[in-house]
């Protein structure tokens, strides 16, 4: 819906123009061109908007610039008397060969809006002599607006930051399972040590039972050998 607006608008300071100027036959021909959008903080007070144009098989003579301001109620037709001073609320400037400005000075909430910035040779009579380009979105924002190179550099800084917080915790977890790896190492270590003390002892117990077997199963061959002999000399007296 926005972009139809626009059209008509165009279309109209089209024909405002052609109506307005009046010339001879030529084979003048005018192209516009501004910047779609321009965001501004409300704090600078002052804010320049350039429009470019160029031209072919146009008389030498210098253009007429006009400039249109359109609202959200209401649009305006700005610095019909020049606008020269910088006293005024809008300042007209030939900044260089095919290139115009308006300059919004003073600038508040209330200078959001669509300026449109027309060029034409009073002398010609054909419509493509009288052109308009198809406006700047002026936005004028409470809140400071970011240049693109402040936006670039914390968008750097940002990146940076982040290669640096995971560079952070790619060394902090591979200290970690270092440690890990290094406890359970630890851990296996002295388990094989207990390991092998209780090998040791249960081997020592093992060669005291064995012996102490042995030990008993002797003294009980001689208790058994003593007893027989016992037996067998009261058997043989009288």
């Amino acid at each position: 819906m926005e972009t139809v607006n626009r059209g008509k608008i165009i279309l109209g300071l089209e024909l405002n123009l052609i109506l307005f100027y009046v010339g001879v036959a030529d084979n003048c021909i005018v192209s516009v061109s501004q910047l779609p959008e321009l965001e501004v903080d409300y704090t600078q007070k002052v804010v320049t908007l350039s429009c470019s144009f160029s031209t072919v098989g146009c008389p030498a003579e210098q253009p007429t610039s006009l400039w249109f301001r359109y609202g959200t109620h209401e649009s305006e037709n700005l610095c019909s008397n020049g606008c020269k001073s910088e006293t005024d609320k809008y300042t007209l400037k030939n900044l260089a060969q095919n290139r115009v400005s308006l300059t919004v000075n003073r600038l508040t909430f209330n200078d959001s809006a669509i300026y449109v910035c027309g060029i034409a040779f009073p002398n010609s009579k054909q419509p493509r002599a009288k052109q308009t380009g198809r406006g700047t979105v002026l936005v004028v924002r409470e809140m400071k607006v970011l240049s693109k190179e402040l936006q670039s550099a914390l968008i750097a800084l940002l990146v940076l930051f982040s290669i640096y917080i995971t560079s952070v915790l790619v060394i902090f977890i591979i200290l970690i399972k270092s440690k890990s790896n290094t406890r359970r190492k630890k851990e296996t270590e002295e388990s094989q040590k207990k390991k092998s003390a209780r090998r040791i002892f249960q081997e020592i117990a093992q060669e005291l039972y064995n012996k102490r077997q042995v030990e008993t199963h002797q003294q009980t061959e001689k208790d058994n050998t003593y007893e027989n002999r016992a037996a067998l000399s009261n058997y043989e007296r009288p």
